[in-house]
């Protein structure tokens, strides 16, 4: 099975990157995921369900310690052939 998987971390800061907002991008852009984009208000991935489930663990643990007060994610099934 693959996911795609899209987050937020909060709170946001328009000056510069807090730093749950840092730790998030380490964390997906280090993962072996097969897609990543990350974007000024929210980041999309997609892997093979392990990984992808891997990650956002790792993503959860690592920026709520990091001092994100919020994580929103929505997690879709996608097709071998889609994305």
């Amino acid at each position: 099975m693959r996911l795609r998987v899209e987050f937020t971390t909060e709170p946001f800061d328009l000056d510069e990157a807090p730093a749950h907002a840092v730790v998030a991008r380490e964390v997906v852009e280090g993962a072996d995921l097969d897609a990543v984009d990350v974007g000024p208000f929210g980041t999309t991935v997609e892997g093979g369900a392990d990984v992808v489930l891997a990650a956002v663990d790792a993503l959860l643990r690592r920026t709520l310690t990091a001092g994100a007060t919020r994580v929103s994610l929505q997690v879709n099934a996608v097709g071998e052939g889609e994305g």
